[in-house]
């Protein structure tokens, strides 16, 4: 069974089809989607939510949706992805409407907790594109530190950050 986390402001559910209309608008938005890939095709959308949604079947954990508690409304995404032969990672997202108010903040500060005490991880990593300076603001707003930069499949070198069990 996928967890759902609360925070103060949110809540931390599992993707479910419901969540396509969600993806749909971050994913065709050029400059929401920008640093994930974006803009993608309808088809592609429809892919990513269902990797989203296998990833918990098939390696026990995944990404969460965002729901504001407020009002029921979707507006992200925080969990973690690995891709084959990636690392596996902190990631989030966040539509354009909730950035800059502590969303991406609240919900990974919920997420690593979750992972170091219900997962039991020993270590909780993430990594950017060096030009994803929000990102970057985040992770060591969160108190990241970084442990390494390595060369990832796609041929791109990136620093990775562990975060500390009490981010």
């Amino acid at each position: 069974m996928i967890p759902t986390l609360d925070t103060p402001q949110f809540r931390l559910i599992p993707p479910n089809l419901d969540c396509y209309e969600l993806y749909k608008a971050f994913y065709t938005d050029a400059n929401a989607s920008e640093m994930y890939g974006g803009p993608i095709g309808i088809e592609q959308v429809w892919t990513r939510l269902k990797a989203d949604i296998g990833s918990w079947y098939l390696l026990g954990y995944g990404v969460w949706i965002i729901q504001q508690k407020s009002d029921d409304n979707l507006i992200g995404t925080c969990g973690f992805w690995k891709g084959k032969d990636w690392p596996k990672e902190l990631t989030w997202w966040v539509m354009p409407e909730g950035r800059g108010k502590g969303v991406a903040t609240e919900a990974s500060k919920a997420a690593i907790f979750h992972a170091y005490n219900k997962f039991k991880w020993s270590s909780v990593e993430t990594y950017m594109n060096d030009d994803n300076i929000a990102a970057r603001s985040l992770v060591e707003k969160l108190g990241g530190n970084k442990v390494n930069r390595k060369e990832f499949p796609d041929g791109l070198s990136r620093d990775i950050y562990q975060f500390p069990k009490s981010a």
